[in-house]
């Protein structure tokens, strides 16, 4: 969730067992996109300012100006500005078919969900990630004589943890619309990478599951036909919204 940056690492989330709302959700909350993640980065910006200034009262300015800030602290950055970045874009094709959450905390977690779209074909659950200019790939090992393994790479360093982390997310949110009047409701989890070295045509694979693709293609999925009606959208975005508040 950067150029020449880490994405922070995925917190584990926690077993949950969603229950039901005590109140329907008046209002559809849609969240900021990026604003937790952003909110630490200033918070690490911040410290680290205060630390150098009241150790170097005189020179602290210049020093902050000379120097940059450490790479955790950049790595929040880059996470936000992949989740801002594709929270815009996804805001422009929301619609009362489409709906749009973003940055939703997971109860009783240290981990959030970056978007949660509710649109004709189910639930989107997206990870955005922001690895500027560095290709995902997906490495097929093993096969007749070996256990079939797939990993992803993301500019060849193993990023299969990330795969990992959004199945527990899909995980989570299925748990949330299960046992609903709609049911079955289809969740999918997606791995947004935005700025990345995608090809010219294709490159866009399924890892375990986890579709694995670009910005544009992930909003022509967002507008694609399927079984729920504008009320189903509706009655969804309110339940995912009671569950999962903003960040």
């Amino acid at each position: 969730m950067t150029c020449g940056v880490t994405t922070p690492p995925d917190d584990v989330v926690d077993a949950y067992e969603p229950t039901e709302p005590e109140v329907a959700a008046e209002v559809l909350q849609p969240g900021v996109a990026g604003a937790s993640a952003r909110r630490i980065y200033e918070q690490r910006k911040a410290k680290r300012e205060k630390g150098i200034r009241d150790a170097h009262p005189r020179i602290g300015g210049l020093i902050m100006a000379l120097s940059n800030d450490p790479q955790n602290t950049r790595a929040w950055n880059g996470g936000a500005l992949g989740e801002e970045k594709l929270g815009a874009l996804l805001d422009k094709v929301a619609a009362p078919i489409i709906r749009v959450l973003h940055d939703r905390r997971i109860p009783r977690s240290r981990a959030n969900i970056d978007h949660l779209v509710v649109c004709r074909s189910g639930v989107l659950v997206v990870d955005a990630k922001r690895y500027t200019g560095r290709r995902p790939t997906n490495k097929v090992e093993g096969g007749f004589l070996v256990p079939r393994r797939e990993r992803l790479l993301v500019g060849g360093r193993d990023s299969t943890s990330l795969v990992e982390g959004l199945k527990r997310q899909v995980a989570v949110v299925s748990d949330a619309v299960t046992g609903d009047a709609l049911e079955p409701v289809r969740v999918r989890g997606f791995l947004c990478f935005v700025d990345a070295d995608w090809p010219i045509f294709g490159g866009d694979f399924t890892i375990d599951g986890v579709e694995v693709l670009w910005p544009k293609h992930l909003l022509s999925i967002a507008r694609s036909a399927g079984p729920l009606t504008e009320a189903d959208v509706d009655q969804v975005a309110r339940r995912l919204t009671a569950m999962f508040a903003p960040a």
